[in-house]
């Protein structure tokens, strides 16, 4: 199955990060990588090897980039990856003894969130499709995330992907803040029938980064992995934070 398989990255000032990813994918004949003109490291470690190909895009929106990198691929299967994603030993082996021949056209696979290269028990990350049919497939944004949409049958693989972001904080922060932009946006165009409970208690600014450190802590067991598990819940109340925020900002502007 893996000679079937092209994986697909994006790329924006990853150096910290790619290195790590790339060496879990040795087995792939051909690595597609959308680079949003990365001004560090990342092409010379990208241009290191030799399965790689490069492809530079102005960013306008993760599910562009994504769609305009289905179309620089030629196998029958896509790997759809994040330039912070390891794929651990065992998804290799589970991925290679997938049949050949099925009437599955994507795989969900879950994830484990690290901090400084620790697996946690905590996560807020939901299995995503990361493995389907090229021709099955089209990416939508959602948020300031992205999702693809494959039609046909779907299945979830036992496995787990290493979320493993190593960037340094100020770049957490800034990726953050427009992350959180865009989520406001997201929050406030969109009817209240057709978001989430989560995305409701979001809206309702205060009480929500409190809920959300009670939740990685406690709900996830996050308090089980020690600094490591309190470090990670600061962080997604920071991030909480500041999406309220901006809700406030946005309502107080719209106002005036």
């Amino acid at each position: 199955m893996l000679e079937k398989i092209t994986p697909l990255i994006l790329t924006y000032n990853e150096a910290p990060n790619i290195q790590r990813t790339l060496q879990q994918l040795t087995w792939a004949k051909t690595i597609i990588v959308i680079d949003s003109y990365s001004s560090d490291e990342t092409l010379e470690i990208l241009d290191s090897i030799p399965q790689v190909q490069v492809f530079q895009r102005k960013f306008d929106s993760f599910a562009a980039q994504c769609n305009y990198g289905l179309g620089k691929i030629e196998s029958e299967w896509v790997l759809s990856l994040d330039a912070d994603y390891v794929l651990t030993d065992e998804l290799i082996s589970e991925i290679q003894t997938l049949p050949r021949s099925s009437d599955v056209n994507s795989y969900s696979v879950g994830f484990k969130y690290c901090v400084f290269g620790k697996p946690l028990h905590a996560t807020l990350l939901p299995p995503r499709k990361v493995l389907y049919k090229r021709e099955k497939a089209t990416y939508q944004d959602d948020g300031h995330a992205h999702r693809v949409i494959v039609d046909g049958k779907s299945a979830t693989l036992s496995s787990y992907i290493h979320h493993d972001d190593r960037k340094p904080l100020t770049r957490w922060l800034w990726a953050q803040d427009r992350y959180m932009i865009i989520e406001v946006k997201k929050l406030t165009q969109t009817p209240e029938a057709e978001i989430s409970l989560g995305d409701i208690i979001r809206k309702q600014k205060i009480i929500a980064p409190f809920i959300i450190l009670f939740y990685c802590l406690i709900l996830k067991g996050g308090i089980l992995d020690g600094w490591h598990g309190w470090y990670y819940a600061f962080q997604r109340m920071l991030a909480e934070t500041m999406l309220s925020i901006r809700l406030i900002e946005y309502q107080k502007l719209s106002k005036q």
